[in-house]
């Protein structure tokens, strides 16, 4: 049986949920919400929705519904995302989870008390070069992971109004880290600042770990004319490069370079999927709150050390994580 699903925000990508859940059969989008009614009442008529709100407590109370996608600003998203938790509902929450490690641990709470799944939106986790990467670092393909070095650059999306670079951008790479590592970060140094706009748009991180050994590099800005999303991952036997928009990878070796064919995919369905297929099986997303809330922790970490010009512990047990 398909999941009744509801939309939050459907601005440019919270539209775009509302096109990819409308593909899935498993799924089946029963009513969008958005302060803007003419914008909901539009998203509704273009993609067949039979309900459109303005006000979610309403469409809460009443539409019945198993899970809810929310794409409003971060600022809202604790806000959101309690208020359906506590209706019953699962979630799926884009990233950044919430504007501060505080709120973060609201919808944990939440999520705790209403025995709901949340999921946090990373779409490049399901991106399928990266699938194909984590395939390869599994196998041993370039020995130990010594250093990863991610770079998201381009002109700024005029879409974002209420964060930095970091919890926009960055933020992918903080999230990828502590997935190809598998291993928490310790501590962070960075540089950066606002040359154009209101929050920080270039930052430039190094993370640092436990094992001395490893080391991740993150740079990220809204200020180049040319979009790049790329990651180089180095090992103690070779180089794996992942070229995000193309779907792309490479993996160097002493004696040869590999570049496995992939077949292109949007990383939006296969995270959208997951998140139902999740539901259906009863089984906790991949991606869940916790890994929400630590890459926030993170992301202010290296707002805090770009402010201060030090660098700064990585603290996770100061909140209870």
């Amino acid at each position: 049986m398909a999941l009744k699903i509801g939309v939050v925000g459907v601005g440019f990508w919270g539209s775009n949920h509302v096109r990819v859940l409308r593909e899935l059969e498993s799924a089946e989008v029963e009513a969008v919400c958005d302060i803007n009614l003419d914008r909901a009442r539009y998203v509704a008529k273009k993609f067949g929705v039979p309900s459109y709100y303005r006000d979610l407590d309403e469409m809460l109370k009443v539409e019945e519904l198993d899970a809810v996608t929310v794409c409003t600003p971060s600022v809202s998203h604790a806000e959101v995302a309690v208020k359906i938790l506590e209706s019953g509902l699962h979630v799926f929450v884009e990233k950044p989870l919430a504007s501060n490690p505080d709120e973060c641990l609201r919808i944990i709470d939440a999520a705790k008390s209403s025995n709901r799944f949340v999921m946090t939106g990373f779409i490049e986790r399901f991106n399928p070069a990266v699938t194909k990467a984590i395939e390869l670092l599994r196998a041993g393909e370039i020995g130990e992971v010594i250093m990863s070095h991610g770079r998201r650059i381009g002109w700024w999306p005029q879409r974002i109004g209420d964060v930095g670079v970091v919890k926009d951008t960055a933020i992918h790479d903080i999230d990828l880290t502590r997935y190809i590592f598998g291993q928490e970060p310790v501590g962070v140094y960075a540089r950066g600042g606002s040359l154009r706009h209101r929050f920080e748009d270039h930052i430039q991180a190094i993370m640092t770990f436990e094992d001395e050994l490893r080391v991740a590099f993150i740079e990220a800005n809204w200020l180049t004319p040319r979009k790049k999303r790329e990651m180089l991952i180095t090992g103690s036997e070779g180089v794996i490069s992942i070229q995000f928009l193309t779907q792309a990878i490479s993996l160097e070796k002493a004696d040869v370079v590999i570049e496995p064919i992939i077949k292109w995919s949007e990383p939006l369905r296969i995270e959208l999927s997951h998140f139902i297929e999740s539901l259906s099986s009863h089984r906790k997303p991949l991606v869940d709150a916790i890994d929400g809330t630590k890459a926030v922790i993170i992301a202010e970490a290296i707002l805090e050390s770009m402010r201060g010009n030090k660098p700064v512990e990585i603290d996770f047990e100061r909140f209870g994580l």
